[in-house]
């Protein structure tokens, strides 16, 4: 019986002590048979003689196994003791801890204290309970891919206080960058002066925005993205063109999405970023259009043209902006071979080339011209506007020369062609004088659009005469901008007045108030206080849009409210140098630009009213 249960490994109970040694791994035996091994080996070496027997050895191995079994307990029991007090001294950092971050949120925004320290010690014993960073040199494992990095200056830290690196800091920046961008916004304060800026910048626009406007920001916003714009049609289409080259857009990428088949007007309002290839395509795309308008064509060259004339055979209406790399051959191949066809011809800022001779052959090859601009082509002069005068069928003429032109042949021009004119602008002739405003007077009748700036002969009594029972039909629009006397010796001007002052002002708003749309007078600074008051205080003018009165040095708070009360569809004002201005109270369909005392324009600026639409109208309208 007892072999069979000593086989299966049953065994009776045993002492605390026996438990204990075999849960610490210790042998009693081993203790015992060391200790009677080293007691008989000292009993062999002469020590018997102490009266040491078997039995006084077999105690005294027992008692060195409850001693070292007392040893380890007491080791045991000091370490878990000390395990104890670390973990209560743990629990007592953390509650310190999460106390002061309770301290910190709830004190934040409040105004410290000098007197107290309490956040000194607050900083310090959080500082004393956080781990030290590792110093650049050493080693340490990344806190996200737990790679291991050697330390430097630049190593970025995680979201849980450890390092990263190299490439898990730049992704976690990236990141971080992300979030902070997409959840952060701009103070109120800035935002409100950004927008209001804006606003009164006239680009701003007040109230909700329209469908099609929304979607053409999101469209020029994600125009890396674009594939192509579907079939809108060429009205949307050139609004779209317009936006893109306003935000710097207008490329080689970008502009595939203007060019179809059917189309019959391309319209670039920058084509700074185009090349050569890009002019081609255009022309290859679109073999049928009637009307190119390119602006800023800093690289369209003798080739393009060539090649624009081999393939566009319809072309009618033709606007080149900045396109010096043509040659005078050029020019005239292109009046040779497509001017018979061509009734629209807008060319400016050419230096390189296009001379008088240019200009007969264009006189002599486009015998149905309706429409001509010529503005700052350097190499023209009398005897190109001689030449245009011969134009039978021009109804619509814009010219600005750099050069000097008599005040003779301008007065040629006009009464050659003034009966069919129905634009006239002429800009910075400073040789123009009353006669050329008498001829203006007598034979233009059908004039709707009349701009004569830059002028410092013309005197006040001959614009009174040219408005003065004037067979033309009231102006819609009207530009005397820069027409006064220069004289810094005298700036009241002479007895005479030189320029648009008071009479020849009250005789434009007599026979034109009705009907203008769009009033540029800026300084004009002859005009006295009382003439503004005469047309503006108690006149109503249903139509006017646009006024410019900067450096009107009269204007006052008085006239600009009368002009507020008399023109009731009135859009935007402007009054730069009017320092008389302030304290007004602006309606809230008006922007008033350039008053910075006008704080309550700022206020109530804009309700429904799309300014950036009608500033490009009105940049359009100027334009032709």
């Amino acid at each position: 019986m007892s072999g069979r249960r000593s086989g299966n490994g049953i065994r009776g109970p045993q002492s605390a002590l026996t438990d204990f040694l075999a849960a610490n791994n210790i042998d009693a035996n081993q203790i015992r048979n060391d200790f009677v091994r080293r007691a008989r080996e000292a009993q062999l070496d002469g020590n018997a003689g102490e009266g040491s027997s078997t039995a006084q050895i077999d105690q005294a191995a027992e008692d060195a196994v409850i001693a070292a079994a007392a040893e380890i307990a007491q080791a045991e029991e000091d370490e878990e003791e000390e395990i104890k007090s670390a973990k209560k001294r743990k629990r007592k950092e953390k509650a310190a801890i999460d106390r002061i971050k309770k301290a910190k949120k709830s004190k934040k925004g409040k105004k410290r204290d000098p007197d107290d320290d309490d956040d000194d010690d607050d900083d310090f014993t959080l500082d004393s309970y956080k781990k030290s960073k590792p110093a650049p040199g050493q080693f340490e494992n990344c806190e996200l891919c737990d790679k291991r990095f050697t330390v430097t200056p630049y190593s970025k830290e995680g979201p849980d206080g450890g390092l990263l690196c190299a490439p898990c800091g730049k992704s976690f920046k990236k990141d971080l960058k992300k979030e902070q961008k997409a959840i952060a916004k701009k103070p109120a304060g800035r935002q409100r002066r950004k927008v209001e800026s804006n606003k009164l910048d006239g680009i701003a626009v007040g109230g909700a925005k329209s469908l099609s406007q929304l979607c053409i920001e999101r469209a020029v916003q994600h125009h890396e993205d674009l594939e192509e714009l579907g079939d809108i049609p060429e009205a949307l289409l050139g609004r779209l063109s317009q936006i893109f080259s306003k935000k710097r857009v207008m490329n080689a990428k970008t502009l595939p999405l203007f060019l179809r088949p059917e189309l019959t007007s391309v319209i670039v309002h920058d084509a700074a970023y185009l090349n050569e290839e890009d002019y081609t395509q255009i022309f290859a795309v679109v073999p049928n259009m009637r009307n190119l308008c390119l602006s800023n064509a800093c690289r369209f060259k003798d080739e393009t043209m060539a090649y624009m004339l081999e393939r566009c055979k319809e072309l009618r209406h033709l606007t080149l902006y900045a396109a010096n790399l043509v040659s005078d051959s050029l020019w005239l191949r292109l009046f040779t071979e497509a001017g018979g066809k061509l009734e629209t011809i807008k060319l400016k800022w050419l230096d390189a080339a296009f001379d008088d001779a240019s200009v007969e052959g264009m006189v002599i090859n486009c015998p149905n011209l309706r429409r001509l601009k010529l503005k700052h082509c350097g190499r023209i002069g009398e005897s190109a506007i001689t030449a245009i005068s011969r134009l039978q069928a021009l109804e619509h003429v814009s010219l600005q020369i750099q050069g000097a032109v008599s005040s003779g042949v301008l007065t040629d021009l006009v009464k050659k062609r003034g009966a069919s004119l129905s634009t006239l602008s002429l800009e910075g002739f400073v040789d123009g004088d009353d006669d050329l405003l008498q001829a203006i007077h007598d034979e233009c009748h059908n004039l709707s659009k009349l701009r004569f700036n830059g002028n410092d002969l013309a005197s006040d009594a001959a614009y009174t005469a040219l408005f003065t029972e004037w067979s033309n039909p009231p102006l819609a629009f009207a530009d005397f901008s820069s027409n006064r006397d220069v004289d810094n010796n005298n700036p009241a001007g002479p007895d005479e007045p030189i320029g648009l002052a008071s009479n020849g002002f009250r005789a434009l708003m007599e026979h034109s108030g009705s009907n203008l749309r769009h009033l540029d007078i800026a300084s004009c600074r002859h005009i006295e206080l009382g003439a503004f008051l005469d047309v503006f205080e108690s006149k109503h003018y249903p139509l006017l849009e646009y006024i410019n009165l900067s450096f009107c040095n009269r204007i006052d708070t008085t006239v600009v409210a009368c002009i507020f009360k008399s023109c009731p569809n009135l859009k935007q004002l402007v009054a730069f140098g009017c320092f008389d201005v302030r304290d007004v109270v602006v309606p809230s369909n008006i922007a008033l630009i350039g008053v910075p005392r006008a704080q309550d324009a700022i206020e109530q600026f804009g309700v429904g009213i799309e300014v950036e639409e009608a500033l490009l109208r009105m940049r359009a309208e100027m334009e032709t």
